[in-house]
């Protein structure tokens, strides 16, 4: 009989979520698995359509009967179209570049889910994320940490954890060291996805094609237009904004004795800026929509890491706060095509320990 409390576990059909089960049991927790229904009614492909999809519950469930826990389905349709597709949709048509996975984190797991969780009297909400949670003493915080598999490390994508979210989430998988150690958990539990391959699609979008998605969903955002120089001259023709991100390369297809990049887009006159590498340096950035875990705020300069985009190292920055709640941050030095919509996630000195984060509203020079 467990002595530990309940948990449900956000099984997905992947290994991760599925050894993260399997690892809540053998530590003792009563254990129930949910799967969350996120797939659209104008997806055709549900099969394999990627996180959550009726393939993904279907290992989900085969998952749950080979441990013998309890599996759920519920659904979270409307919810996951209204706080996470909507914004998707709404950012590119603003020429911005979103983080869908962010705002599922925010609002559908670790909010909606967490909260139904503790609707059937569970006092955790666990999932298959590589991050740890912590409680730091002195400063009466929960702190969210990063895994100790720095490669497989995904505290970039939760920074908009709250203190209550925190106390009430387990994430075993931080303490794995390496994803070859979570499959080799799988097989020892004798789980039939012990070899699945990650999911590296949109999981609500169809082939991981997001500009076929957009060209229904938002047409405008695939209408030709015209791209500029850093002058503002004329020099092509673009096939639409979707199709472009900040310090991208590829579909420019300008003449040019240099390489030219992605620098600028105007959604409102349809126009992409291109411009060359040194164009694309910024010295810092605006912030909002921010949130705080491992302090409260800030009331003056603090040196901190940062991180602009999932796949990079923290670099040293110094932040300040700005107006209304935002913040403004000035690399110690320039960085590389900063993004306007994606999240900027804010570490302390060691680069260890996530101090907050926002969404990037413009970069300066």
């Amino acid at each position: 009989m467990s002595t530990k409390p309940t948990v449900v576990v956000a099984m997905s059909g992947g290994v991760d979520s599925s050894v993260a089960a399997g690892l809540l049991l053998r530590q003792g927790y009563n254990v129930l698995g949910i799967t969350m229904q996120i797939w659209q009614e104008s997806t055709t492909q549900t099969k394999g359509a990627g996180c959550c999809s009726l393939g993904a519950v279907e290992d989900a469930r085969r998952v749950a009967a080979k441990l013998g826990i309890p599996h759920y389905v519920m659904n979270f349709r409307e919810f996951f179209a209204e706080k996470v597709i909507d914004n998707f949709i709404s950012e590119y048509k603003n020429g911005r570049t979103p983080n869908p996975c962010v705002n599922c984190n925010r609002y559908v797991k670790f909010d909606a889910l967490l909260s139904k969780a503790q609707d059937l009297g569970a006092e955790y909400l666990a999932t298959g994320h590589y991050a740890r949670v912590e409680f730091h003493e002195d400063r009466r915080r929960w702190t969210l940490r990063r895994a100790l598999d720095h490669d497989k490390d995904q505290t970039y994508a939760l920074y908009h954890f709250t203190q209550p979210e925190l106390e009430h989430t387990l994430m075993p998988l931080g303490l794995v060291t390496n994803k070859a150690e979570t499959r080799a958990i799988a097989e020892e539990l004798g789980l039939l996805v012990s070899n699945k391959p990650d999911s590296q699609e949109i999981c609500f979008v169809q082939g991981g094609s997001y500009t076929d998605f957009l060209a229904d969903a938002a047409p405008e955002t695939v209408q030709p237009g015209d791209i500029v120089d850093t002058t503002g001259k004329r020099r092509g023709s673009h096939d639409g904004i979707a199709f472009y991100t900040i310090g991208q390369r590829k579909r420019v297809n300008v003449g040019s004795p240099i390489p030219l990049y992605v620098v600028g887009i105007d959604a409102k006159t349809n126009t992409i800026t291109v411009g060359g590498n040194d164009d694309l340096l910024e010295e810092g950035l605006i912030a909002d929509d921010v949130n705080w875990i491992g302090l409260a705020g800030i009331d003056g300069p603090l040196p901190i890491m940062a991180k602009i985009r999932y796949n990079m190292d923290a670099v040293p920055a110094v932040v300040s706060p700005g107006e209304n709640g935002s913040l403004i941050l000035k690399f110690d030095q320039a960085q590389r095509a900063v993004t306007p919509g994606q999240s900027l996630v804010m570490y302390e000195d060691n680069g260890d320990s996530v101090i907050g984060g926002g969404t990037i509203q413009q970069a300066f020079k």
